[in-house]
């Protein structure tokens, strides 16, 4: 349970309030200029590139509590390290590129390569993918754990404030809220540990209270281990917020400096977290819950104000996040489905069919977040099922020696997803240990590399006859 003071309250208040503010001052677009209110006129330059591409990675930031709380800097490993080296590579390979091809969503370049069926099936992945229930789940979990009132309530809250300013302003009203939420969560994380290494002690408390295999990179787990989060990290390449901030963004050259410089500050921000889970474990070593252990000990060692702030701070880490994905669900119903699958439907009536979308996608992230109370089994499942299906056709989109057919194309989005259900459906019926070892993820992968290297090297036989 936490206890809050008047001016933790306050605080609290005082971020939400300006959150809506900033959020309203973007101007209604001009009609029918869907580049304005989808991708800010495509003129997003190096300092908002890298604000909101930084703010918008950490969503899940009660689950980096868990995580660091349960296995130590181990989750700095799998968590942190392999999203550097593929956000680089993404940086350095793709940025350019997806710049130049000035589309509006991955569906929009899959559908020019591989034809409209592929690109509708895309579509749908897409739109489960950026489900914002995830983000909506948490930040009503923190409402209810403040206000003691229930999670329906809670979630209802929570996403009127996340996408209520996007309705006007759209990606511009996304981009200016997540700037003030990148000070919030930086300066929040900042104080508590700050706080800890005055008042809690230094690292030899640390080294003291921890558990040994808590502050070793590979704790008791296996290389297979850690090499599996590497594999998941490389949906990187396939992260719908990624691919619309580089369609954003004023030039490649904003795309791809903006990224390399945002791993600098996610490094930053994941030694804030890191150290402020340790410090969690090291306090607080019994906790049930691991999955609150930030708030629980921001309770114990934050006077009145600073608690107000930090939880400011997790907030807007989550918001941020939140917000960003409402806005991609909403644009990949309005853009993706009504637009292309409406006969008569009008390009200068893509706005206000993302608006519509803005609803939908609220609704089913309310009733996703209520129906499945669990962060982790939501992520789980949405991730094991669609990325296996894109990941290698959206490489293969934009080089040509990864290319393969659109019939393959079909043939690989399709298994990517049935593989991965499959393996999820049976795994827990195996007998053979080590079967019941392999994620499904890991399934539908290797499902669509088969096709694929069978789909490419008939793509190449065909064109040098």
């Amino acid at each position: 349970m936490v206890s809050f003071s008047l001016l933790d309250f306050a605080i609290l208040i005082a971020f939400f309030v300006f959150l809506l503010l900033i959020g309203f001052i973007p101007k209604k677009e001009e009609e029918g200029n869907t580049e304005e209110f989808l991708l800010s006129n495509r003129k997003v330059g190096l300092f908002l590139f890298i604000m909101t591409n930084v703010s918008t990675w950490y969503g899940g930031i009660l689950g980096v509590g868990e995580f660091t709380y349960r296995y130590g800097i181990l989750s700095w490993v799998t968590q942190g390290l392999p999203y550097y080296v593929f956000a680089i590579l993404f940086a350095v390979f793709f940025a350019r590129k997806i710049r130049n091809a000035t589309l509006f969503t991955i569906p929009d370049k899959l559908e020019k390569v591989y034809g409209k069926k592929v690109g509708l099936i895309s579509s749908l992945i897409v739109f489960i993918l950026v489900s914002p229930a995830p983000y909506l789940l948490m930040t009503a979990s923190l409402i209810s754990l403040i206000l003691h009132i229930n999670l329906f309530f809670s979630l209802v809250i929570s996403v009127i404030f996340s996408g209520i300013y996007l309705f006007k302003g759209g990606y511009k009203s996304d981009l200016y809220t997540d700037v003030f939420q990148f000070f919030v969560m930086f300066l929040g994380f900042f104080v508590i540990v700050f706080i800890s290494f005055k008042d809690v002690g230094g690292a030899d408390y640390l080294v003291k209270n921890l558990p040994p295999d808590h502050l070793q990179f590979m704790s008791n787990v296996s290389p297979l281990y850690v090499i599996v989060w590497f594999l998941i990290a490389l949906w990187t390449f396939a992260d719908p917020g990624f691919h619309q901030r580089c369609y954003a963004a004023k030039n490649g050259n904003v795309a791809m400096w903006g990224i390399i410089i945002s791993v600098f500050f996610w490094a930053l921000f994941d030694f804030l977290t890191t150290s402020t889970g340790l410090f969690a474990r090291a306090s607080l070593p019994n906790l049930s819950n691991p999955v609150l252990s930030y708030p629980l000990y921001a309770e114990k060692v934050l006077g009145s104000g600073a608690k107000g702030f930090f939880y400011a701070a997790m907030f807007a880490t989550i918001f941020s996040t939140l917000n960003s994905f409402v806005f991609l669900s909403a644009t990949t119903f309005g853009r993706d489905f009504v637009f292309k699958l409406k006969s008569n439907a009008e390009e200068k009536r893509i706005p206000s069919y993302t608006r519509i979308g803005l609803v939908i996608s609220s609704i089913i992230a309310v009733m996703l977040a209520y129906f499945i109370q669990s962060v982790i089994s939501i992520w789980y499942l949405i991730g094991s099922v669609c990325i296996p299906g894109i990941i290698l056709l959206v490489i293969g989109a934009y080089y040509e020696k990864f290319k393969v057919s659109k019939n393959y194309a079909l043939a690989e989005i399709i298994a990517g997803v049935i593989a991965s259900l499959i393996w999820f459906s049976i795994r827990d019926y195996l007998t053979i240990e080590v079967l019941k070892e392999i994620e499904p993820m890991i399934a539908g992968l290797l499902s669509v590399v088969l096709i694929h290297i069978i789909g490419v090297a008939k793509l190449r036989h065909v064109s040098s006859s």
